[in-house]
């Protein structure tokens, strides 16, 4: 399997390794039932030392393409020297540490990831738990209802031995990849609390993790240790990476772009357009963020939060919250909680 040239191909996710830049691969891997259809995970190499931006989720399927995509590199899985990993999600982390167990390549993860990492990697934890302590805080019983169904109510996690932790702690600055070649590790919470960029300065590249994605707005504030205003952090980063010079954008699923600020701006520029549709919402009278979350449409086909599976309609939930919670703290809406359940009134 040769490198292709990186064009803008819709069929991002198909099976390959495609050249970005001098260097840089995308190696697009497998995700199993989820609407992303792939997670990118991207080689950097000089021809002698490999080191991946982000692993993939730990399948078989997932392992094999990656090895077979690094065989058109003249490389192997045991030649991984380093996976550098943008956030601490299953799709992005559990791979590295499988190939580590196998092969010894070091892992690096940033260091505010580290309290999501140990509740996942504790075998008495419920999945999601989270997340459905936050549902019923939105009035959102119904949905917990619906996940209850589809992922059952006593449903341990899996996964827990694949949460080891990380090699090195990352913190933000300068740090070598290559012997020639080296990154700017940049903070960006919002998405996960410890998400990191990474910035290819010299070769104008952002690999962009799911901070930043071409097609869809990230999920705010999935993880098992939720923050109080993860759309507040999320709105900071990307002015960051707004006030830093234009890169061209290699995100963690869909297309490589040509312009970070771009997209970003479009994001901001949503989320702006969001926060005033669900104010509305609670003026014409919704009491809760599962209430606002009902009355919108969701995703680019428009659906109604009733037409969703449960996992998506616990997304949009929860996002609705956020945004709701920004708007309180900004003092632009009012909320009280009685009996557990956050209501909100018009400030």
């Amino acid at each position: 399997m040769e490198p292709l040239p990186d064009g803008n191909n819709p069929n991002w996710a198909d099976p390959g390794i495609y050249e970005v830049a001098d260097g840089v691969y995308r190696i697009p891997l497998p995700l199993p039932n989820d609407e992303l259809r792939a997670v990118n995970v991207y080689a950097v190499t000089d021809g002698k030392d490999l080191v991946l931006v982000d692993a993939g989720w730990a399948l078989d399927e997932a392992r094999q393409l990656l090895a077979i995509a690094l065989k058109g590199i003249g490389a192997e899985l045991g030649d991984i020297r380093e996976f550098l990993i943008t956030h601490v999600h299953r799709d992005h982390y559990t791979q590295a540490v499988a190939l580590r167990r196998e092969f010894g390549a070091k892992i690096a993860l940033g260091k505010l990831e580290e309290p999501s990492l140990k509740a996942s990697s504790d075998p008495d934890r419920f999945p999601m738990q989270a997340q459905i302590d936050l549902l019923r805080r939105n009035g959102g019983d119904e949905v917990v209802e619906g996940l209850s169904r589809v992922f059952g109510s006593s449903t341990r996690p899996t996964e827990t031995h694949l949460w080891e932790e990380p090699d090195e702690w990352l913190s933000p600055g300068h740090r070598s990849v290559l012997p020639d070649r080296r990154f700017d590790v940049v903070h960006t919470p919002g998405h996960t609390s410890g998400h990191v960029v990474f910035l290819d300065g010299d070769a104008g590249l952002l690999f962009s993790g799911d901070h930043v994605l071409p097609h869809i707005t990230p999920s705010i504030g999935f993880q098992p240790v939720p923050t109080e205003l993860p759309l507040s952090d999320y709105l900071d980063s990307l002015r960051l990476v707004r006030s830093m010079p234009d890169q061209r954008m290699l995100p963690a699923h869909g297309p490589v772009t040509d312009s970070a600020h771009t997209r970003v701006d479009e994001l901001l520029e949503h989320h702006g357009q969001r926060l005033e549709t669900m104010a509305a919402q609670i003026v014409a009278g919704a009491d809760t963020a599962f209430e606002a979350a009902s009355r919108l449409s969701w995703t680019r086909r428009k659906r109604k939060l009733s037409e969703m599976d449960a996992f998506n309609q616990m997304l949009a939930v929860l996002e609705t919250g956020s945004h709701l919670d920004l708007l309180a703290s900004q003092g632009k809406l009012a909320a009280i909680e009685i009996d557990g359940v956050r209501h909100y009134q018009a400030g």
